[in-house]
C-alpha cells in the first residue's frame, strides 16, 4: 500500500533580527491515502472563478483573501488526512548550518526521521511530493537527505521523491493551507486556522526545544 506525503515550508531564510524575518521555518506535510479531496478543491477553484477571484495559481494562502481562504477551510474539514510540522527557530541553529540549503535539508532530516516510522507500519511504499523550490542547492541537498534516509530504513521500504510546482498539484496547496495556519500560530499566537485543522494535526516537533541548537 502505498502513502502520498505533500510538503511545503513557512518562514524565510533570513537568520537576521530584523523586521520581515521569520522567527520561525516550519516544514508542514500532509499524508492522504486517496485523493478524493483533490476533486472538491477543483469545484472550489471553478466556483470561484464564476464569482471572480481567478486563483490563476490554484490556493495560496498567504496571498488570498480571506473569503476564499473560509471556503478552502470548509473543504479541508470535511475530509481525512493527517498533517505533520517540524518546526525550527532559527536563532538557535548553528551558525555553521545557516544557509537555506542546510537549513532545509536539516527541517526534512528531523521530519522524515520522526514520519516515516509513524507511516511504514501501514505502508510499504511512501511518495514523498514537496513543493519546488527555485534554488539548486536546496533541491540537491533535499534529494539527498531522502536517500540517506531510505537508505537506514529497516527493514528496506520504498521511498520516491519528486519536486512538483504547488499551482500544479491541489494537495500541495492543502500542505500550503495547513502550512500557513500552523506558522501563524507560533509566529503571532493567532489560532483561528489552526484551530480548523488541529484535529488533523498528528504531529508537532519543536528541533530544538531540548537540545538548544544543532
Amino acid at each position: 500500500m502505498r502513502a502520498y506525503v505533500y510538503g511545503d515550508e513557512s518562514g524565510n531564510f533570513d537568520f537576521s533580527d530584523q523586521e520581515g524575518a521569520s522567527r520561525y521555518f516550519i516544514l508542514t506535510t500532509v499524508v492522504v491515502a486517496g485523493h478524493a479531496i483533490e476533486a472538491d478543491l477543483m469545484d472550489l477553484r471553478r466556483q470561484l472563478a464564476w464569482e471572480g477571484e481567478s486563483l490563476a495559481s490554484g490556493f495560496h494562502a498567504t496571498n488570498d483573501k480571506q473569503r476564499v481562504r473560509d471556503r478552502v477551510f470548509a473543504v479541508l474539514e470535511r475530509h481525512d488526512f493527517r498533517v505533520d510540522a517540524t518546526i525550527l527557530e532559527k536563532r538557535k541553529t548553528d551558525p555553521g548550518r545557516r544557509s537555506p540549503s542546510r537549513l532545509y535539508s536539516l527541517a526534512w532530516y528531523f521530519h522524515l526521521m520522526g514520519l516515516i516510522p509513524e507511516l511504514v507500519a501501514g505502508h510499504d511504499e511512501l511518495l514523498l511530493i514537496a513543493a519546488s523550490i527555485g534554488d539548486r542547492d536546496m533541491r540537491l541537498e533535499f534529494q539527498a537527505t531522502v536517500e540517506n534516509i531510505a537508505d537506514t530504513q529497516s527493514p528496506p521500504r520504498s521511498l520516491a521523491s519528486t519536486m512538483w510546482p504547488s499551482a500544479t498539484a491541489p494537495l500541495l496547496q492543502v500542505a500550503d493551507y495547513c502550512a500557513w495556519a500552523i506558522q501563524r500560530k507560533w509566529e503571532r499566537s493567532d489560532t483561528r486556522a489552526y484551530n480548523l485543522i488541529r484535529h488533523r494535526i498528528a504531529s508537532e516537533f519543536e528541533a530544538f526545544r531540548e537540545s538548544g541548537s544543532i
